[in-house]
């Protein structure tokens, strides 16, 4: 069991923009490089001078409190089955594999990103509807982009029916899904939670740790009355990440509203004391994208017609992560800790009362 970590190990959740990151691809360690990189830059100040290899095994401490064993064997043979599919798969389209903001993304989303300083955040709020508070809409991805990613999604799924190739779905309530990385985009969405997601989540859930995202999983979901979809509205759910990003890639169908419930922090994912009885609704529009905390509790409704492709990312943050096992008060975002925190100070409040006479 790990020892408890000492409160000036502790990783600070302002990253020190300052300071250059080391190195670690050269590493044979478990955890993806990239990933040390980026939270080497939230290691207390006193560390950011040690070697690399005391910070290495700092950060590795720290990333196996989320990571298991089973995770652990779960990489190595990930790693083996994604070498097969890049020496076998040939790919039908170029676009998807390098993220080419042209051909991504929509005009006005990427005019919100040419700002600079703090016309950013202005800049980019300016493009954000909030139909639902917490819950914010844009206009992100190219409609061609979206055809493209949707026909490689099914040929990968027909090559590897014809190869006898098993897929490993990236969602076990769905049978129909692809992870994009398998297929070899890890790059692009590396590149999409840099240069994007990162900023838009900072101006936007700072509270869950948006400022810190540092990983990623990126996958697409293939929905019809006739996949592999749950049916009830009422089964709502979180996300294992902090922020979660939705796009709905088109085809033709009806139904498939995103169903929308309060927030949730991991004590209370399964509390139902003050589950919402009124839930808010969104219906998906092609190349439109939906963003929330990844503790909003959301559903989808069934499909009535048609196939409805949806391309999600979860994007976790290791720092807010390991803060947050050290937080032991009420929790901001969440709304089942702020009723009970709003009952026990009503209960403070009657018992003076009672005191005092009144």
């Amino acid at each position: 069991m790990d020892q408890p970590t000492p409160f000036n190990d502790r990783l600070v959740l302002a990253p020190t923009h300052d300071h250059m990151a080391d190195k670690y691809d050269d590493l044979d360690t478990e955890f993806e490089p990239q990933l040390f990189s980026s939270l080497e830059r939230h290691l207390p100040r006193h560390l950011l001078d040690a070697s690399r290899d005391t910070k290495h095994e700092r950060m590795q401490q720290i990333l196996r409190r989320y990571s298991t064993k089973e995770e652990c064997h779960r990489r190595q043979g990930l790693e083996k089955y994604r070498q097969k599919i890049a020496s076998d798969y040939q790919r039908i389209f170029r676009d998807p594999y390098t993220l080419n903001p042209k051909i991504f993304f929509q005009p006005t989303f990427l005019e919100a990103f040419r700002a600079k300083g703090k016309n950013l955040v202005t800049s980019i709020r300016s493009i954000m509807s909030e139909p639902v508070p917490g819950v914010y809409t844009f206009n992100m991805l190219n409609l061609n982009f979206c055809e493209k990613l949707i026909h490689e999604v099914k040929h990968f799924d027909a090559w590897a029916r014809n190869t006898d190739s098993s897929i490993l779905r990236p969602n076990t309530g769905n049978g129909y899904g692809v992870s994009l990385d398998d297929i070899g985009m890890k790059a692009t969405l590396d590149k999409l939670m840099e240069d994007y997601i990162s900023l838009i989540s900072r101006v936007l859930f700072p509270d869950v740790g948006g400022c810190s995202l540092d990983s990623r999983h990126g996958y697409v979901l293939q929905y019809g009355k006739d996949k592999a979809i749950k049916e009830v509205v009422s089964d709502l759910h979180v996300d294992d990440s902090e922020v979660t990003l939705h796009v709905c890639l088109g085809n033709q169908f009806a139904g498939g509203e995103l169903v929308f419930g309060g927030q949730r922090c991991k004590d209370h994912v399964n509390d139902g004391t003050h589950i919402e009885k009124e839930f808010d609704y969104l219906l998906p529009v092609g190349g439109q994208a939906i963003i929330h905390r990844g503790c909003r509790l959301y559903g989808a409704k069934p499909i009535k017609f048609g196939h409805r492709y949806n391309f999600l990312m979860w994007f976790k943050s290791s720092v807010f992560r390991e803060l947050q096992a050290h937080d032991k008060g009420f929790k901001d975002f969440c709304d089942e800790c702020q009723s009970q925190k709003s009952a026990r100070r009503n209960e403070w409040v009657a018992a003076k009362k009672r005191e005092l006479g009144l």
